[in-house]
């Protein structure tokens, strides 16, 4: 028998929150092997490493997002916006816009914000 494992452990390989995968059993992306006598799902090992290897295609953009809250802190910007591609490449979002804001605070007119905001819509 395949190992299997709970929505926990699945969510965790995923990179996911339990919510997300009791979504995607909902549409059929992500089907439980079967559930225990209490109700919790089991995964198939085979079928989380599948949907790990299979690029998501959401029809949306990825946005990342990196913000520092000073000039002082440009160059910390500039990691973040470095670090931030690398992990979008990792994940196989190479399209992944990266956004960046200095010091905008919570204004809600800052360029970079109205830029998360219509990218998501």
């Amino acid at each position: 028998m395949d190992a299997h494992i709970s929505i926990g452990a699945a969510a965790l390989m995923l990179g996911v929150c339990v919510n997300t995968l009791r979504a995607w059993h909902k549409s059929g992306f992500l089907v439980p092997a079967y559930r225990t006598d209490g109700g919790h799902r089991r995964y198939a090992m085979a079928d989380v490493a599948a949907v790990m290897r299979k690029p998501a295609d959401t029809g949306r953009p990825t946005i990342a997002y990196a913000r520092v809250s000073t000039h002082d802190q440009r160059h910390d910007l500039e990691t973040q916006v470095q670090r931030l591609k690398v992990e979008c490449d990792a994940r196989g979002w190479p399209e992944a816009e990266v956004i960046s804001d200095l010091g905008s605070g919570m204004a809600p007119s800052s360029s970079s914000r109205c830029a998360v905001w219509s990218a998501a819509r």
